[in-house]
């Protein structure tokens, strides 16, 4: 598709649509998968975590409510605007989340955001996961920019970013309301053809 300035979008419609939500390989017999209703558990678990409930904004109810939100997930896929995966052991259950919010295709930009189940930390996971999806959306989704946001007061996913490639762009003051108030975030990228 062409905008009225002209310019082709960046990644034609329907890339993601037209084909299945794809399983990324990690390391070490992990994996980026599409998250399935078998994985309510597991999101239920992030919403009554309270270090994934200070940074993130979610609140699942029970099991039907975590069951909805992921049949969101692929909702969000077939309408190409958001892509959501778990982040799980080869066969096993999920142990976090990973995924592209605010997916503009024509624009050639997402914001990456991502979680771990309290198990899961400090394993290195979410920094490998990061860098794998950032391979995936810039390389195969064929997105140019990747921003990735988080409290400044968040110093764990300011080394994720760092770990994974992401420049530190700025500081965007009052950019995000949590629960103790309005946070200060750091604003970082990864731009199409930068070195991981």
């Amino acid at each position: 598709m062409i905008s009225s300035a002209g310019i082709p979008d960046v990644v034609p419609a329907g890339r993601m649509a037209d084909g299945g939500q794809p399983v990324l390989d990690l390391a070490e017999g992990a994996e980026l998968r599409p998250w399935s209703p078998d994985d309510a558990d597991a999101l239920l678990a992030a919403a009554r975590d309270p270090a994934i409930g200070r940074w993130n904004l979610f609140t699942v109810a029970d099991h039907a409510d975590a069951r909805r939100r992921i049949e969101r997930m692929h909702e969000r896929w077939r309408g190409e605007t958001g892509a959501v995966w778990a982040i799980a052991q080869t066969g096993g259950a999920a142990i976090g989340l990973i995924g592209l919010n605010d997916i503009d295709l024509a624009g050639g930009a997402a914001e990456l955001v991502y979680w771990l189940l309290p198990e899961a930390r400090g394993t290195g996971l979410a920094p490998a996961a990061t860098r794998r999806l950032t391979r995936w959306s810039l390389d195969d989704l064929g997105l140019h920019r990747l921003r990735l946001c988080h409290s400044t007061a968040n110093p764990a996913s300011c080394r994720v970013a760092e770990k994974a490639g992401f420049t530190f762009e700025g500081t965007m003051r009052g950019a995000l309301l949590h629960a103790d108030g309005w946070h200060d975030q750091h604003l970082h990228a990864r731009v199409a053809g930068d070195p991981e």
